[in-house]
């Protein structure tokens, strides 16, 4: 028996992967995801490889996950792929106290980032 599956929120042709409680800003992160939206696959792997920011590994493997959730789950080809969607939202904010001079405290915030990525099968003939 069991409960019933759940239907399938996204389209047949896309697939999607979620990093959450990433060690950065949202800000900062969308600057990343900024990068890759809209571009093939193969050419946002390359991006990010060759990004200089700390969590542009975070987002490649996040990606990564993306294409492996598409060919493995959903039977799409990786060579048609593309970043439809690359969007950031914000997770938990830690709270830390730094001591300053004159028995001062000041506060610093710690923010968690969610990331999510959804990529979409685009055949050739669609794309020309």
């Amino acid at each position: 028996m069991g409960k019933q599956a759940t239907p399938r929120a996204l389209p047949e042709n896309e697939a999607k992967a979620v990093a959450r409680m990433l060690r950065v800003s949202p800000q900062k992160l969308n600057l990343v995801a900024q990068l890759i939206r809209g571009k093939k696959v193969d050419t946002a792997l390359a991006d990010l490889q060759f990004s200089r920011k700390r969590i542009a590994v975070d987002v490649k493997k996040c990606l990564e996950s993306a294409i492996a959730n598409a060919e493995n789950n959903h039977d799409l080809d990786v060579d048609d792929l593309v970043v439809s969607q690359a969007f950031v939202g914000k997770a938990l904010v830690l709270k830390r106290f730094h001591a300053r001079a004159r028995g001062r405290g000041a506060r610093i915030l710690k923010p968690f980032s969610n990331l999510t990525i959804v990529v979409r099968e685009v055949r050739a003939a669609e794309a020309a």
